[in-house]
């Protein structure tokens, strides 16, 4: 009788090392068979046209840049500076036991409405942009955890419903600003001159599919992932003591905190008022979320600020914190068993850096903007491949304004020539963003968030990989990317308005 062979498991480390070689090994190739492609942009208001070539990093120039620049990918990797500044806050409303007074009556809730609640979350968060990766992941996995639910499911249940629903959200961010920016200069450069872009120009459409989506995100994941964790799951008690006079306090606290923030970013004459704004920005939202806003730049600082605060008040009047010693260990607290996500933004860096220089993801995509240019298609068929080749695109890609830099120049034109407005355009893009976002291993909040599935796994027969979380979400993720591009179609073909004033088609 033979025996079966061991399935040989790859670690996440091993992994990304993997797809480094592999992106080495195509850069090498790609090169040799001279592999480029013609990108497209604005400048100087008109349309120009440059020529990118796939460059090999196995070459002496190659090595030059790995070696030369390891370090500093390393120290520059903004997602761990920012991981580190919201853990810090997270850790304190931890070991305060706040968190665990928040959630204690939620126990008797259905399990359903707390998925609900989970995706809701996720997809509104939008409103702060890739910075609600940061707090939310640990944030639900501690929530879950408090509720006897695996914090395994937690984690991927809100990073579903980030990534999925990053398009959509009950308000509008900066994101879209610099979406709109670009969509109103190419409909201005080729088609119609007086356009304009309006951020309200799909708000109906956002705010319907926020709900929808969330509502169809809970019923596919109660089917397909929540039965891999069937049964609850009960932690060592950490003996938290719970007040009810330590969370009507904290709660104060911060809503004051929050009340003088709002001061701080509201945009009136008053002493004071708007000082965290960029007064350089031509509306309300680029003053905000500008990249001189110190809003923009500081709002994770003071969301930490504020947990810090209330953690620090419920901790004491409920004596889960003792004196200044057990406050300093506790802003430690969420980092435990979080090695791992160090070893894995180190090698991610270095990953993401090679596929940067080597140009692999901008030549491919701008092969596939030239393949949407050359098609004579227009309504249904148009919208499904132009969905697809963004989905294609955000695997190399995830950064949605780069690739919308490489689009929209195209796009946008040809949308408009088959009818259908630039506003909708621009919101089928988020969308399929979004979708191909939730698939790529090249996305860094999805490295991240394999660190905190690891550090709360309690079964050591599962293993966290990149391709067997993957594997393990795709099934949720297919259904709902087949939704998506339904309730696109169906939005299309009945005609409703997208925002206000605008509909889907000229």
């Amino acid at each position: 009788m033979k025996k079966k062979k061991k399935k040989q498991i790859k670690g996440p480390v091993s992994t990304i090392l993997f797809l480094t070689f592999l992106i080495s090994i195509l850069s090498f190739f790609l090169s040799i068979i001279g592999f480029q492609g013609n990108k497209t942009y604005i400048g100087n208001d008109s349309l120009e046209s440059s020529l990118i070539v796939v460059k090999n990093v196995i070459s002496l120039d190659g090595l030059k840049f790995i070696i030369g620049n390891i370090v500093t990918n390393f120290i520059n990797f903004k997602p761990l500076s920012i991981m580190i500044i919201s853990l810090i806050g997270i850790s304190i409303v931890e070991k305060s036991g706040l968190l665990n007074a928040i959630f204690y009556k939620l126990k008797n809730l259905k399990f359903e409405i707390i998925i609900f609640f989970t995706l809701f979350l996720g997809i509104i968060s939008s409103v702060i942009g890739e910075y609600s990766y940061m707090f939310l992941i640990p944030f639900v996995a501690l929530m879950y955890k408090y509720l006897n639910r695996s914090p395994v499911l937690g984690i991927l249940t809100v990073f579903i419903g980030i990534t999925i629903g990053f398009g959509t959200g009950l308000i509008f961010n900066y994101t879209d600003y610099e979406l709109g920016i670009l969509t109103q200069s190419a409909a201005n450069l080729d088609v119609d001159p007086n356009y304009k872009f309006d951020l309200f120009s799909y708000i109906y459409i956002m705010i319907f599919l926020t709900f929808l989506l969330s509502f169809i995100s809970t019923i596919v994941i109660n089917r397909f992932l929540v039965i891999k964790f069937p049964k609850k799951q009960v932690d060592e008690e950490e003996n938290l003591n719970i007040s009810k006079k330590g969370v009507i306090a904290s709660s104060l606290a911060t809503l004051i905190c929050i009340v003088f923030v709002v001061y701080m970013i509201i945009d009136v004459k008053l002493p004071g008022a708007g000082i965290l704004l960029d007064n350089t920005g031509d509306n309300y939202i680029s003053k905000l979320f500008g990249e001189k806003s110190p809003f923009r730049e500081g709002i994770v600082v003071i969301i930490t600020f504020i947990m810090m605060i209330s953690g620090f008040i419920y901790g004491k009047i409920s004596k889960n914190i003792k004196n200044s010693h057990d406050y300093s260990l506790g802003l430690s607290k969420s980092f435990e068993q979080l090695g791992l996500m160090f070893v894995l933004m180190f090698f991610t860096s270095i990953m993401i850096s090679i596929l940067d220089w080597t140009n692999i993801g901008v030549v491919i995509s701008s092969n596939l903007v030239d393949f949407i240019s050359s098609i004579s298609l227009s309504g249904i068929p148009l919208i499904i491949i132009f969905m697809f080749v963004v989905i294609i695109m955000s695997i190399l890609i995830p950064d949605t304004v780069t690739k919308w830099q490489l689009l929209s120049p195209v796009v946008i034109p040809l949308f408009m020539r088959a009818n259908i407005t630039p506003s909708f355009t621009q919101f089928i893009f988020k969308i399929a963003d979004g979708m191909g976002k939730s698939v790529t291993p090249f996305f860094v909040y999805f490295i991240i968030m394999l660190a905190f599935l690891e550090k709360y796994k309690k079964d050591d027969n599962i293993k966290i990989t990149i391709f067997g979380t993957l594997k393990m979400i795709s099934p949720v993720i297919l259904i709902l990317q087949i939704f998506l591009i339904l309730f696109i179609v169906l939005w299309y073909l009945i005609g409703i308005p997208v925002g206000i004033g605008v509909g889907s088609t000229i």
